[in-house]
C-alpha cells in the first residue's frame, strides 16, 4: 500500500497545479481577449500570458506526459504485488522530483537545473522497470 502515496502526492500536485493555473489563466484571458470563448485556441493564448502563467500551463501539461508512466508502472506494481523497499523509495524519489521540477519550472524556469530533476525522476522510472523486467528473467 506504502507504494501508493507517492502517486497520490503527485496526482495531488496536478490538482494544486490546474487550481493555481485557473487562478492566473482566467484574469489573464479576460485581460486580454474580454471573454473566455476567445481562448479557445490555446496557441493565440500563450503569447498573451505573463511568463508565471506560460510556466504554470506548462508545467501542469509536462504533468501529464511522464508521470502518466509513473502511474501506470506504481498502479503494476501494487496489482502484481512487487512492492519492495526499493520501489517504495525510487517511487517517493520521483515523487518529490517532480515536485522540485514544478518548483523550479514556475518560479526561476531555469531548464539547466529542471532538466538535471528531469533527468533524475525519468532514471527513478528506468530503475523501476528494469527492476521488474528481472523480475520477469528470474
Amino acid at each position: 500500500m506504502e507504494i501508493l502515496y507517492p502517486m497520490f502526492v503527485v496526482i495531488l500536485l496536478s490538482g494544486v497545479l490546474f487550481l493555481i493555473m485557473a487562478v492566473t489563466r482566467v484574469p489573464s484571458i479576460l485581460k486580454h481577449f474580454g471573454n473566455l470563448q476567445a481562448a479557445k485556441h490555446s496557441d493565440d493564448l500563450r503569447p498573451n500570458l505573463p511568463d508565471l502563467g506560460r510556466n504554470i500551463t506548462d508545467n501542469y501539461n509536462h504533468l501529464f506526459e511522464q508521470p502518466t508512466l509513473f502511474y501506470a508502472l506504481v498502479t503494476y506494481i501494487f496489482l502484481m504485488n512487487h512492492i519492495d523497499l526499493m520501489h517504495v523509495y525510487l517511487a517517493w524519489s520521483y515523487a518529490v522530483l517532480r515536485i522540485v521540477h514544478s518548483i523550479i519550472q514556475i518560479t526561476s524556469n531555469n531548464v539547466s537545473y529542471r532538466a538535471l530533476v528531469f533527468i533524475a525522476s525519468g532514471l527513478c522510472l528506468i530503475l523501476m522497470i528494469i527492476k521488474e523486467i528481472i523480475f520477469f528473467l528470474s
